[in-house]
């Protein structure tokens, strides 16, 4: 059984004093749920504290990003052992708007894999294709050159604790999240990609997360799909009442 996993994303939102107040809120809203892993992953200034606040917690810590070297000249980057010891163990990685605003390829996100798996961080994938290659038919095709670029050369050992975010760009925010059967549709594609790849024990191991638009609404019924693992919360997890609601789903 796949456990499911519930990952916030802040994005560039919250400072230092309020991730603090946020995370001893959400402490508390969350105490007993032990069914499912838990996970925030506030911008990198808070990242210490949280760390420290978290410590001996079943809250796990994620970044947003990390290169893919451990050390060097790459002037605003973050390496994943800076990220380790400020006790992070997911990162984030692909996300739609590292892809479309900042412009990171596929080769750059599988190099960063790469440091992250290197440095014994887990890794959480995101693919998904915009609206344009959606009405053109072209979803499982964009799908498939994100996977299998990013985990080109990588064998099924190395790639212990990869997680898949599928997120449709178009429902980033928008408001519009794809339905329940969609997301299945897309879930199961990914994991028969996988398959193909590191075979089908391999793949059925690996859990793959939803994200776009997830609200407390919406996450039971997303969660009642066969190859739905999770979800990937953006704007929702601002907030630690609602963030909570939607960890306890169902």
């Amino acid at each position: 059984m796949r456990k499911p996993l519930i990952a916030g994303n802040w994005k560039m939102h919250k400072t230092v004093s309020e991730t603090l107040a946020y995370l001893r809120r959400f402490r508390e809203l969350v105490a007993g749920v032990e069914d499912r892993e838990i996970m925030v992953a506030p911008p990198f200034t808070a990242l210490y504290m949280a760390g420290q606040e978290l410590a001996g917690t079943h809250i796990r810590l994620g970044a947003q990003n990390a290169h893919w070297a451990e050390s060097g000249a790459f002037t605003g980057e973050i390496s994943p052992l800076m990220l380790k010891e400020c006790g992070v163990a997911y990162v984030i990685l692909g996300h739609s708007e590292r892809r479309h605003i900042f412009g990171e390829t596929d080769e750059m996100i599988r190099q960063r894999l790469s440091g992250v798996l290197s440095a014994g961080l887990k890794p959480i994938l995101c693919v998904g294709e915009t609206l344009e290659e959606r009405e053109a038919g072209r979803t499982m095709e964009v799908l498939e050159t994100q996977v299998r670029s990013a985990l080109s050369g990588f064998s099924a050992g190395e790639l212990q604790g990869l997680v898949i975010a599928y997120e449709p760009v178009w429902a980033i925010g928008t408001g519009r999240t794809a339905t329940p059967e969609t997301a299945q549709e897309a879930h199961a594609y990914i994991r028969g990609l996988l398959g193909d790849l590191f075979g089908n024990d391999r793949a059925a191991e690996v859990r793959i997360l939803y994200g776009g638009s997830v609200k407390p609404e919406n996450i039971a019924s997303l969660m009642a799909q066969p190859d739905v693992d999770g979800a990937l919360v953006g704007g929702a997890s601002l907030d630690p009442e609602t963030f909570a609601r939607i960890v306890k789903y169902g």
